[in-house]
């Protein structure tokens, strides 16, 4: 118990840098709130291509990515985004090649739980998310990651 206090304090202190990548307004509202309230420094996106702005220029700690995302309707008819392409793209960009993802949806699918985990996300959730949950599995993440200057 001693231990998850310290992991929570120095990262409170070292205030982690956590993407959020969901569709849903509430969904990013709600993670937002819990997620700055726990200390971490929290960046969103709506789509894909904002998130790979986002990681290109702060290069978050933690990625925080949903699955499914509506047609790109809304910016031309683009790439068709999901969390897998999404995590793709990232792990093509050197500096957060290492970088823990989580996965969120709201789709009861066993498949996508498989293959989340097979392509390498630490964990995944089914929303509503269990924000205690996943607090403990950021904290975790956090703990175990080596620092980019270190690898």
């Amino acid at each position: 118990m001693l231990s998850h206090y310290r992991r929570s304090l120095r990262t409170f202190m070292t205030k982690a840098k956590i993407l959020v990548v969901d569709d849903s307004f509430i969904i990013i509202k709600t993670l937002s709130m819990k997620l700055t309230t726990h200390g971490y420094t929290v960046f969103t996106a709506r789509d894909g291509s904002e998130a790979v702005s986002i990681v290109r220029r702060e290069r978050p700690d933690v990625i925080i990515v949903d699955i499914t995302f509506p047609p790109d309707v809304g910016h031309g008819g683009g790439v068709p985004w999901d969390g897998f392409l999404i995590m793709d793209w990232m792990r093509r960009i050197d500096e957060v090649r290492d970088t823990p993802f989580i996965f969120i949806t709201g789709s009861e699918s066993e498949e996508y739980r498989k293959k989340a985990i097979a392509k390498g996300a630490i964990s995944f959730f089914h929303k509503p998310i269990d924000h205690d949950s996943l607090l403990h599995v950021i904290d975790e993440a956090l703990a175990n990651r080596v620092p980019a200057a270190a690898a």
